[in-house]
């Protein structure tokens, strides 16, 4: 009973731990392909395989941090709030990107996804792969994926959005902070967005605001695409 008691203490404090040391390691180092989340699964991972814990036991006990995902987006709306008015003076030109990155973006995977012969199982795990968290979980449930396997996939999409982003971002002179955070936002959802954050508060409006309406886009898209 005592363990029991524990294991939801262990799973946080472990989780707790290997982000902080991920975060010092980062700003260390200052790589960007160090991102935090990434660095954290790999610590994460690396000491369930040492214990012989099943992932299944983690994740059951670290389930309050999962609850904490839908919350923490919403939080995002802060910024989004600030600064309201600059949104709606680039209302047409944002929705015309959401419109077009989203439907590329889809089409793009289950186009490469048939190509490559995945099973509908495997696509549908990957298809909510450029939507945040709360939003591609009960995606892929819904269409028959597997929901661990989309959350592992959303991550590293996260990752190598943001870490290719950032670079091209440079390499194009892309400095307005609205194209920026969009562009973080929508490529790297949640993992840009916390990125977004460090950089401005406008930067962190639009890339939440890519990241939420893409997000939605897709939950209303995908079931027509699907035929579901």
């Amino acid at each position: 009973m005592a363990d029991q008691s524990l294991a939801p203490l262990l799973a946080l404090s472990l989780t707790l731990a290997a982000y902080q040391l991920a975060l010092v390691l980062q700003q260390r180092l200052r790589l960007v392909m160090l991102q935090p989340v990434l660095v954290t699964t790999a610590i994460v991972a690396t000491v369930l395989w040492i214990g012989g814990i099943p992932y299944e036991q983690y994740r059951s006990a670290s389930g309050m941090l999962a609850m904490l995902l839908g919350p923490t987006t919403v939080g995002l709306a802060v910024p989004l709030y600030k600064n309201a008015q600059r949104v709606r003076a680039l209302c047409t030109p944002l929705l015309i990107t959401l419109v077009v990155g989203g439907v590329v973006g889809v089409s793009l995977t289950l186009a490469l996804g048939w190509l490559f012969g995945l099973s509908e199982t495997l696509l549908m795990s990957l298809v909510p792969k450029s939507v945040t968290m709360p939003i591609a979980l009960p995606l892929a449930d819904h269409f028959g994926g597997i929901a661990p396997l989309t959350a592992v996939i959303v991550m590293l999409t996260g990752v190598i959005s943001t870490t290719l982003a950032l670079p091209l971002l440079k390499i194009c002179k892309v400095e307005d902070p609205a194209a920026r955070g969009l562009t973080l936002g929508m490529n790297g959802h949640a993992i840009g967005t916390a990125h977004a954050l460090r950089e401005s508060q406008e930067t962190a409006a639009f890339s939440a605001l890519g990241m939420i309406l893409l997000g939605i886009l897709t939950a209303l898209v995908l079931p027509g695409v699907l035929g579901a």
